[in-house]
């Protein structure tokens, strides 16, 4: 939100299936080129193509999490594993693909993380599907 009642609108990408989680969060952590590790669960669900990064990946053009990452935590201050993130593939942006977390632009994302706040609080609303 900005002042004055406005607020800006991005397009993103969001959580495929059952894995996208709505509700209210806290940045608790903001990262430039963040380093990045599948989860546990990621792999799990697709060993061959997670299995590889279980050690990581330093940040960069390549990395999953584009140049910019907002690490959202619950309420118990428990990190939720969910980000909000660029991404090195923009064609994914307005489709359900990830694995949880929600994904703008690289551009986007460095313009959100300059305007975002460690301690805010962010929503992720329910998924609505579109005709």
């Amino acid at each position: 939100m900005l002042n004055d009642g406005l607020a800006i609108r991005y397009g993103v990408g969001v959580g495929r299936d059952r894995l996208y989680t709505p509700g209210t969060f806290t940045v608790a952590r903001k990262a430039k080129w963040p380093f990045w590790r599948p989860t546990q669960a990621m792999i799990r669900r697709e060993p061959e193509k997670y299995a590889k990064y279980s050690d990581g990946m330093k940040g960069g053009p390549d990395n999953p999490l584009g140049a910019r990452a907002l690490y959202l935590y619950d309420d118990k201050g428990r990190d939720t594993y969910l980000r909000i993130h660029g991404t090195n593939k923009p064609g994914t942006i307005g489709t359900a693909v990830s694995n949880g977390c929600a994904r703008l632009t690289n551009e986007y994302i460095k313009e959100l993380y300059d305007r975002v706040e460690v301690g805010v609080k962010v929503t992720l609303h329910p998924k609505q599907e579109t005709a």
